[in-house]
């Protein structure tokens, strides 16, 4: 399993990183991204601590550890700076928040993100077939979801994305140790969506070309 989409207690999650990866490991991953919730307030602190730690625990645990962030909830006008701060700060995967149908995510921020350097679109809602095409352009993944509530739209975001020639990844988005999953349910949940086995195993690759990138 490769999860690009984590929290730990920097933002909200329950877990410190060590805990996270650990639990991370025992499940078999191969690599975890800790992408906890960030905007101008704290990118500073939270990708400084997650990148003093990510190698050690890498080579610790035996799997790849990606110091990462998720710009949440961010006013679409600043999602462009955000980015290139948090890269600047070190940040290696950069998931931007999207226009998820349980939150109040201001409108126009999916075509913001899209617009920014950002490596995946998460949870992206009833996302257009214009900002799908986008993605396409700009190499962005989109994001299946194995949380609750944000995996609502999935089916729509798979359909969207497949009509679209965009890209796709399966991600947990975990804030608690429950969250995390086997390759197998992140398999089923995809199939759920209307992905093809050769579709899922293609999301697998997509998460394998993003940490391939990730230690440039």
């Amino acid at each position: 399993m490769i999860d690009l989409h984590s929290h730990s207690i920097f933002s909200d999650g329950e877990l410190i990183p060590s805990e996270l990866t650990r639990r991370a490991a025992i499940l078999g991953y191969r690599a975890l991204a800790i992408t906890d919730h960030g905007d101008f307030s704290n990118l500073d602190f939270i990708i400084p601590r997650i990148l003093r730690v990510a190698g050690d625990l890498g080579a610790a645990w035996g799997l790849t550890v990606i110091p990462g962030i998720e710009l949440t909830h961010i006013p679409p006008a600043s999602i462009a700076a955000a980015a290139r701060e948090a890269r600047a700060l070190g940040a290696r995967i950069i998931v931007c928040h999207g226009e998820t149908i349980v939150e109040p995510v201001a409108c126009g921020t999916n075509r913001a993100a899209l617009l920014s350097d950002i490596d995946i679109l998460s949870h992206p809602g009833l996302i257009t077939a214009e900002d799908a095409a986008l993605a396409a352009e700009r190499g962005i993944c989109l994001e299946l979801t194995t949380r609750k509530g944000h995996s609502l739209t999935n089916g729509h975001v798979a359909r969207t994305a497949l009509a679209a020639g965009a890209l796709l990844v399966v991600n947990t988005d975990s804030h608690a140790p429950g969250d995390l999953t086997s390759l197998d349910m992140a398999r089923k949940i995809a199939l759920g969506a209307g992905l093809s086995e050769a579709e899922f195993e293609q999301t697998r690759r997509n998460s394998e070309a993003l940490v391939a990138r990730s230690l440039l």
